[in-house]
């Protein structure tokens, strides 16, 4: 049986083929570290417990939904720029800057790791807004700040809990 080629239609939406690659790859990041941020948050709703178990527990869950959203825009950013979304936990762990955390910690423990994965998702997508400017990508760049909005809010709300 013979496998069909399929022919690749060209992308002309105003940005050269170079910078939406560069951008796809900085969206791909951002990408795996979203990914990341929401599995460790979904991990911590599930395994939250103590005192604040309720609250935490409510607030993860919220946590977790928003990003698991947020992943189905990055990606399809991706799509629209004309390059395939990574979407395998091993592209994941190369492309994230947060790592994994490694057994159940204790509540505020959570709360820590979370602060830090929400902050660096946030320099992630910040880190993309030189290239996207000079590209006139106005729809990436309201992804972007998009996202950094929630995650610096995010940040905010759970460094909060950690206050004396």
């Amino acid at each position: 049986m013979a496998t069909k080629k399929t022919k690749s239609v060209a992308i002309d939406i105003g940005i050269p083929e170079d910078q939406r690659k560069k951008i796809a790859a900085g969206l791909s990041a951002l990408l795996a570290d979203s990914y990341t941020l929401y599995l460790m948050t979904h991990n911590f709703h599930w395994n939250v417990t103590g005192p604040q178990f309720n609250s935490l527990h409510a607030m993860f869950m919220d946590q977790y939904t928003e990003q698991w959203n947020a992943l189905d825009i990055i990606a399809e950013r991706i799509r629209a720029l004309g390059f395939p979304a990574p979407g395998t936990y091993k592209e994941f762990v190369k492309l994230a800057s947060i790592k994994e955390v490694e057994g159940v910690p204790k509540a505020t423990d959570m709360v820590r790791h979370l602060v830090a994965a929400q902050e660096a998702t946030a320099r992630t997508a910040r880190k993309l807004f030189d290239l996207v400017d000079e590209a006139n990508d106005q729809p990436t760049a309201d992804v972007l700040t998009q996202r950094i909005d929630v995650h610096e809010k995010t940040a905010w709300m759970l460094r909060s809990l950690l206050e004396e």
